[in-house]
């Protein structure tokens, strides 16, 4: 269930890509990735809908997660006369580490966004950067730990 930002909220990150040999987390095997889930409302007026603002976002929160593209950034209009109640945009970066994807809906002036990593990464920064381009009024997040049985 998704939660309303708090401080601390987001687990501490501390073990790095899970290699040859699997990385212990607090006695434990290191999953194999982990995924921040992020849900914004009430965005500044035109976020929602600004290409250029949406593909700069995904260019440049690469650098805050300190991971590496594989391409440039995709992103696609959704055709607000066809799909009025999804007009808005959906993009994606490919990682080497996994990806990164926004879904922004006009309508509502709400954006998802999911970041995707093998390696484990601190959630404060990312926050601090996704309010930065999209001002939302609400951030509520979900962080999950993916391939519990990966290191098995």
């Amino acid at each position: 269930m998704p939660r309303t930002e708090t401080k601390g909220a987001c687990m501490p990150q501390v073990c790095d890509v899970p290699g040859s040999e699997p990385v212990k987390v607090v006695g434990r095997l290191a999953p194999f990735g982990f995924q921040l889930l992020l849900d914004l409302y009430d965005c500044k007026p035109g976020a929602c809908d600004d290409l250029g603002l949406c593909y700069e976002f995904l260019e440049q929160i690469v650098h805050v997660l300190k991971v590496e593209p594989q391409s440039p950034p995709f992103i696609f209009r959704t055709d607000g006369k066809r799909f009025p109640d999804k007009a808005g945009l959906s993009g994606w970066i490919p990682l080497v580490e996994s990806g990164i994807q926004i879904h922004t809906l006009t309508p509502k002036n709400f954006i998802s966004i999911d970041i995707y990593s093998c390696r484990q990464f601190d959630c404060e920064p990312l926050k601090a950067f996704v309010r930065s381009y999209f001002s939302p009024k609400r951030l509520d997040e979900q962080f999950l730990e993916r391939g519990l049985d990966y290191n098995k």
